[in-house]
Formats: structure tokens, sequence, C-alpha cells
């Protein structure tokens, strides 16, 4: 990177994550919040302002822009995507992002919460930071850096080629999405209107890391119909819908398949919501898994359960829905292997280590991998996100800017002629 660069990333996340754009998984409405549109809107700004003449958001919350091509060779077009909103576990609500210079090696006890502690004998990733920049909240929000460094190291991306413009590279989308982190960051989305032919979300973690693969994902529900009589008169005729819910959740496995014990490759089912009355119950899970097949062992299980449940309490009835969500984005990525090798090299030319792996979740990547676009992730260096402890180091922000700029340069010198 030049060194006259000045980057922006670090100021520009921290107005970024004071914008609150919290999605609501409750919710009926497309984006679910409507408040995530202020900050497309505040981008689509940013972004004409660096002379992406076609850049917009649309009804839905998307921000679509192109940076055209300076080059006569016939390269794919090569998106950057990252999701606006932050995840409902924990308030976005007036975020104080705080800037800590030269973190000096410990314990961050935040202001607005003395008893959150960014703690680093609990975080072995913090000891990398010391004498380095980080960023925090204050202590009663998350910090939104997930995915708001994605968004913040794009627009640094954007900005430096906008000065840079001798910078050699192929047509370049620029992609923000809503509601991602309730799933639904891509079903509004008009991949026709977006024009790319391979793709990459800057939505994972520790410097240096590169994510080609996810889990595979199905929403399951578990639903109840009791008996209902008043309380009364129940003897011998009331059976609690309520109750049969507890005993299932009792009965689910406590030293495998569950999320507080499984680690790596391993998959889960996971009991996320409760719901009813004595009459009628449900439960919600999620199922994860590496391998695809095995979501249908994983719902087979909870139906066993179930079923040993309701056996014991006889008058009640249950029934099951399943929807898929997301699938593995590595049985699309494995088909196109320069994605992965294109990005090694530029991870190589910024002098960092090259390391893949898996992700235990999903990004929007999953959605458009299986939609055409294939897309792998990129790091931002966000640690300890959906939670008061949320931080990220401003040099890893940096140096995920360094890749992108050298990752469009050799995809303009390498990519010429390739095809989905």
């Amino acid at each position: 990177m030049s060194g006259l660069f000045q980057y922006s990333v670090a100021e520009r996340l921290m107005r970024y994550v004071q914008i609150d754009t919290q999605s609501d998984p409750l919710s009926s409405s497309f984006p679910s919040t409507l408040k995530q549109k202020n900050l497309s809107q505040l981008l689509v700004q940013e972004l004409l302002a660096l002379n992406l003449v076609d850049a917009h958001t649309d009804e839905f919350g998307y921000v679509y822009a192109t940076i055209p091509a300076n080059t006569n060779k016939a390269v794919p077009v090569i998106c950057f995507c990252a999701h606006i909103d932050t995840a409902p576990d924990c308030s976005g609500t007036n975020v104080k992002p705080l800037l800590h210079k030269a973190y000096n090696g410990e314990p961050l006890v935040l202001p607005d919460d003395a008893n959150i502690i960014i703690d680093p004998e609990k975080d072995a990733y913090l000891a990398q930071h010391i004498g380095k920049d980080i960023i925090t909240a204050s202590g009663l929000t998350l910090l939104g850096a997930d995915d708001k460094a994605g968004v913040a190291i794009i627009m640094n991306l954007v900005e430096y080629l906008y000065h840079h413009s001798s910078t050699p590279h192929g047509t370049i989308k620029i992609l923000f999405t809503p509601d991602e982190e309730v799933g639904r960051g891509t079903n509004r989305l008009d991949i026709s209107k977006l024009g790319a032919d391979f793709a990459y979300t800057l939505d994972g973690g520790a410097l240096g890391t590169f994510e080609d693969e996810t889990f595979s994902a199905n929403g399951f529900t578990v639903h109840i119909e009791g008996v209902i009589a008043h309380p009364g008169y129940a003897k011998g005729k009331m059976v609690n819908a309520l109750k049969v819910a507890a005993a299932i959740l009792d009965q689910l496995p406590k030293t495998n398949l569950a999320p507080e014990v499984t680690e790596k490759k391993q998959g889960f089912v996971h009991p996320v919501r409760v719901e009813g009355l004595a009459e009628k119950a449900m439960i919600e899970f999620i199922i994860r898994d590496f391998e695809t097949a095995q979501l249908a062992e994983h719902q087979a299980c909870i139906k066993q359960i179930a079923q040993q449940v309701i056996n014991q309490f006889p008058g009640a009835t249950i029934s099951f829905t399943e929807e898929e969500q997301y699938r593995n984005m590595k049985e699309i990525i494995d088909q196109y292997p320069f994605i992965s090798k294109y990005a090694e090299e530029a991870y190589r030319k910024c002098g960092l280590p090259f390391n893949k792996e898996p992700i235990r979740g999903g990004t929007d990547g999953s959605r458009l991998s299986f939609m055409g676009l294939p897309c792998a992730n990129i790091f931002t260096g966000m640690q300890a996100i959906h939670s008061k402890r949320e931080w990220v180091g401003v040099a890893d922000m940096e140096r995920a800017v360094d890749v992108l700029v050298q990752l469009v340069q050799v995809w303009e010198e390498k990519g010429a002629g390739l095809t989905k």
C-alpha cells in the first residue's frame, strides 16, 4: 500500500457503528427493521462522493454500486459484499465506540459497565495486538464490527481506488446487504442486476483467515397439541403442551450434538425459541452440520426424542416442519479453485499467512454461492462478536484493505478468460 495513503477504516467503523441497524428475527417485513436503511442511505452518499455514479439503494435496503474496469482485459466481474445489520443477540442501540490507542496488554474494563471486561487470559488473540490500536464498545452494547468492519474495509478499498486510479482492475461490484444476521440477507437480492461472476464477503475473523466452507443449515420446528381443560376440573383430562415441550428439551443430548459441547467439524441441534400455552406449544431448532446429509439424521434424532416423550402424554400429538436455510458453500466453491488461489496470492503479497478455516455458522456467501455467485469469505479482524465484549484490531482491518487492493490486481493479471 502506498505510504502516502491514509487508511480511513477505523474512522469509518466508528461512525457506522453509531447507526443502529439491529435486525429482528420476529419481524415479517423486509428489511426486518427500517432503521437499517439509515446506513444504506449514508453509504450511497459516500459512494457517490467517491464517483461511483450508479450507487443506489432499493426499497429493501440493499446497496449496489460499480467501480468500472480500467483494463482492456476480459476479466470476470468481482463483487465485494458485507452486511449492514447487527445481531439481535445483544443491544445495538446507542453504541459508543472507543478507540484504545496502543493497547497495553492489560484487561480492559469497559467504562459503562465495570462487569464487562475484555480479558487477555480468556481471549488469547488480544496478545497479538499489544502496542496496537483496538476498538471496543462501552460495555452496554455490542460493537457492531460484525459486519460494519467489513463495510468499512470495502469502503476504504473504494476510497483507495478513487485516489489511485492507475491500480489495474476489472469491473468491481459493491454490495451491502440487510438482514444477514436473521438469515435473510439474500432473500430480495436482484442477482441479475448485481451482475457479478465471483464474489468475496468481508465477514471473517482473525488476521490471515480465509473461509470457503460453512455449515449447512436447516430450521426445524416441533409443534405440540395438548389437551386443554379448566384447571379446576382438569384431573384425568388436561395434557399440558408446555410440559410436553419441557420434557422434550430435557431429553435432548447433553454430551454431544449441542453447541456448548461441540467444536471444529462437529454438528449440532440447538433449540432457539419456545413459545406456547397449555393448549399448544412449539420448539424451534436450528440444525447445523458441515455434511448436508447429516441434517436429516439430526432431525431424526429430535423426532425420535419427541415421539418417545409424547408416548408418555396420552392425548397429546406432535407434528414437525423443516425449512432449508443455507448450504455449505464449499460444495460450489470447490468447482472454482482459482477463487481461493487468487486470494492466497493476495495474502502472500501482503506478507500474510493464508489460514483456511471452516465457519461454524453461515454468511451471505453461503446463499450467494447457491444462487449462482460463488463466494468465499475474507477476514476483518472482528472478535467476540454478538456480545458486549466484541472488539476489533485496527491493524487487522487495515491489512484486509491491503488484501483487497492486491486481490483486484491479481484478478486483473490472471483472470482473463475465466468463466463459471
